[in-house]
């Protein structure tokens, strides 16, 4: 039978209507179809369960000899005979599926061309989703201090502290702490540690949204003011909200939550880094009086369960998540902020291929909700889409407060005459050393993790790669180990050249942040240096904890990958250099000019973002590179319009289509035949005016052992693209063990 709490609620909400306007219910001993999470192309047909159950709602079937989990997705096909049907097993105590989410699910997986079990897959992504409600022990921060301190217990209160305890069961604790169990039962003995029972899935605190203390700008508050009205009307819009940097597009969008939370509705903010997570919940919490759910990969199981069934009963009000969180049973969504909306890591790329931005949209038009796209860079899509009135566009111009934007400017590296092995110009360098002085903070940006992109032997030539990938292996001096950036493989850094056999003549060529790091230690002795890359990092908190460290002033000089142009705000550095500016400017992307744009602009605007004025400096070898002017004059406008231009007359994206497909094998004969059978069979896509480009081996044409071959599909943007790829890859047969990926809209070309 189906588990008390959703059998009440649903009842009580047949009557107010105040859940989902479609929940159907099918009687006792009724056809039904089930959709499962199984790979199977279709919903399967079973007998409603004794008391029935609502269309949409999570069960438990048969399936073969095993049980799984499904959800109920409409009547049953029939067409047999029925008394070999098998019934439901259970009903689930979680909230049904809405219709909405169901149509949502359905049409992200024909747009992506993902079968429907991957994309319920999605949706369900939370553990113990069939147990029964019950009583757990979880552990918090006592208030007295253990009679002798350990290393390990020292890791366990930190722990707590960091997170507040409440989330946390014994093992979760134990595992985040890296001790045993019984590290923690001793502090719970001594009351440094506290073992309370609870519900397992408690409503989140109840956000205040007149808590707010933040006095806005009237360019600030004319923004606010737009978007409330939007949120009020209960209606579908997207409004791209552009800011410089250090402009408080966090605040004015804050006013929109708070506003959807006073109708009554939910809200989510996604966000593109969970490094980026623990700074924005304090913001929220001292605008709201209380945390939000969270959802990412750095929450526990426990948490992870909780969050996601206090979103389907209406028991948590705002959620900041990552891109999954979009996939959450939202029971009445009203707005979704994307934050960062140009960044990258929106767009998942294995398993399903979506971009969040993207489906931010169209989720949002089947909800009634509001989205808004937030960025001071924003991705082209998003800027066409507001020239042309699809979106509401919203500007912010100014910094907020004193602060002003920095001062811009490149260094020709061609009349740098540096020794080799060094890659800080002297003008940089005494613009370093004019911080230091004046006690201020100086950014060394460089997008390239690990000490060194090359080990190359100076007796052969030879370049170490990874034995599974046709890649070069990156040495990570603080690991002392090579590390595959594709696939993750290691090996320790060998003495001996692997080809040629010579000793002691292998050496690192180019920089990473480790070997900048050296070079700044060297330049600037005494000076304390701090390098923030997500491979140095455990954990997210640990992570916190460094960015807070340089933010209260425990560095003079960061060194960064491009995880420091995230929003982090570091009130006392006044100095950003770029080391490469030309780097991301290198190879074929579409996309090169436009990333490298944003980045550069993204990262510049760390400095100054206090009272105290900033300046950027660009090292790089093409000053006159229009990409770089762009950059150094500052007129976006002109940027986008140009690019615009330039893609328009070509076709491409977002004036066009494009779909990647990647064929990949062991095999790399079978993988290049299919791709020729492919490209000669393409009729399917000619009858909608596509092209079909390839195939070709992929930029990294070998990943853990399987070789992979590419082909691109080029169309007009009103051709139905996705029908015909869905045609024309039912025509091949695919042979054992090789795999085919077709990527709507692709970002990325590897």
């Amino acid at each position: 039978m189906a588990g008390p709490t959703w059998q009440m609620l649903t009842t009580m909400d047949r009557h107010t209507n105040s859940v989902d306007q479609d929940l159907t219910f099918f009687e006792e001993g009724a056809l039904i179809g089930v959709l499962t999470t199984q790979p199977i192309d279709r919903p399967l047909d079973y007998k409603a369960p004794e008391g029935g159950c609502f269309l949409g709602a999570f069960v438990e079937v048969p399936l073969g000899p095993r049980k799984v989990m499904g959800v109920v997705w409409g009547p049953g096909e029939g067409g047999y005979d029925l008394k070999k049907v098998r019934s439901v097993l259970r009903v689930l105590d979680a909230a049904p599926i809405s219709g909405g989410i169901r149509e949502f699910l359905t049409r992200a997986a024909a747009y992506t061309l993902t079968p429907m079990p991957a994309m319920l897959r999605l949706a369900t992504r939370s553990p113990g989703l069939g147990n029964p409600p019950s009583m757990q022990k979880v552990y918090r921060l006592g208030n007295v201090t253990p009679d002798r301190m350990t290393d390990a217990r020292r890791r366990v209160l930190e722990t707590l502290q960091d997170i507040g305890g409440l989330s946390y069961t014994l093992n979760e604790l134990a595992e985040a702490s890296g001790v045993t169990s019984s590290v923690v039962k001793g502090l719970v003995k001594q009351g440094a540690v506290l073992e309370e029972n609870t519900p397992r899935d408690l409503p989140f605190p109840r956000l205040s949204p007149g808590h707010s203390e933040y006095d806005l700008t009237a360019e600030q508050d004319a923004a606010a003011k737009v978007l409330r009205k939007g949120i009020a009307s209960k209606t579908y819009g997207t409004s791209l909200l552009r800011g410089v940097t250090g402009s408080g597009k966090t605040e004015v969008y804050l006013e929109a939550v708070a506003e959807c939370l006073a109708q009554g509705r939910q809200a989510l903010v996604l966000l593109p880094e969970i490094a980026l997570t623990s700074e924005f919940l304090t913001r929220v919490e001292k605008r709201f009086g209380a945390q939000p759910a969270e959802w990412h990969s750095g929450v526990t199981m426990t948490t992870r369960r909780r969050v996601w069934k206090m979103v389907g009963e209406g028991g948590a009000q705002l959620v900041v998540g990552a891109r999954s969180a979009l996939f959450l049973p939202f029971r009445d969504l009203g707005l979704i902020v994307v934050d960062e909306e140009h960044d990258t890591s929106y767009k998942q790329e294995d398993g399903v291929l979506y971009n969040a931005r993207d489906m931010a949209v169209l989720r949002a038009s089947l909800a009634g909700a509001q989205v808004i796209l937030a960025s001071a860079t924003p991705s082209l899509e998003s800027w066409v889409n507001a020239q042309s009135g699809k979106y509401r566009r919203l500007d912010l111009t100014r910094r907020f407060g004193a602060a002003q934007m920095p001062e811009m400017a490149a260094i020709d590296m061609r009349a740098e005459a540096l020794p080799a092995g060094r890659w800080i110009s002297e003008e940089l360098a005494r613009e370093v050393r004019t911080r230091l002085n004046a006690g201020e903070q100086s950014l060394l940006f460089l997008n390239r993790r690990g000490y060194a992109p090359v080990t190359l032997c100076r007796a052969c030539g030879h370049q170490i790669g990874c034995d599974e990938c046709d890649a070069r292996m990156v040495e990570h001096r603080f690991l002392k180990r090579l590390v595959c950036h594709q696939c993750g493989a290691t090996k320790p850094v060998p003495n001996v050249c692997p080809s040629c056999g010579v000793d002691g003549r292998l050496a690192p060529v180019g920089p990473g942040v480790e070997r900048l790091g050296e070079e700044t230690a060297e330049l600037f002795p005494g000076a304390r240096v701090a390098i923030l890359s997500s491979d140095l990092f455990g954990s997210s908190r640990a992570l916190k904890e460094a960015v807070e460290d340089i933010a209260n002033g425990g560095a003079n000089i960061v060194i960064g990958t491009q995880i420091v142009a995230k929003g982090h705000n570091f009130p006392n550095l006044t100095l950003v250099g770029v080391i490469d500016a030309d780097l991301g400017l290198q190879g074929s992307d579409l996309r090169a000019a436009e990333r490298t744009f944003q980045l550069m602009r993204q990262v510049a605007g760390r400095s100054g973002r206090a009272e105290k004025a900033g300046v950027a400096l660009l090292q790089t070898y093409q000053p006159e590179h229009p990409v770089i002017q762009a950059i150094l004059g500052g007129d976006e406008e002109a940027f986008w319009q140009a690019e615009a231009a330039e893609r328009r007359a070509v076709g491409m994206p977002p004036f066009g289509r494009l779909a990647g497909v990647v064929l990949s094998s062991p095999d790399v004969q079978a993988v290049f035949d299919l791709g020729t059978e492919m490209a000669r069979s393409d009729e399917p896509l000619r009858r909608v005016g596509a092209q079909v480009f390839g195939p070709a081996p992929a930029p990294i044409a070998r990943i853990r052992g399987r070789h992979r071959v590419r082909l691109l599909v080029k169309a007009d943007k009103t051709a139905p693209l996705q029908p015909a790829l869905a045609a024309w890859a039912r025509q091949f047969k695919l042979p054992a063990n090789l795999r085919l990926s077709i990527d709507i809209d692709p970002q990325t070309f590897f």
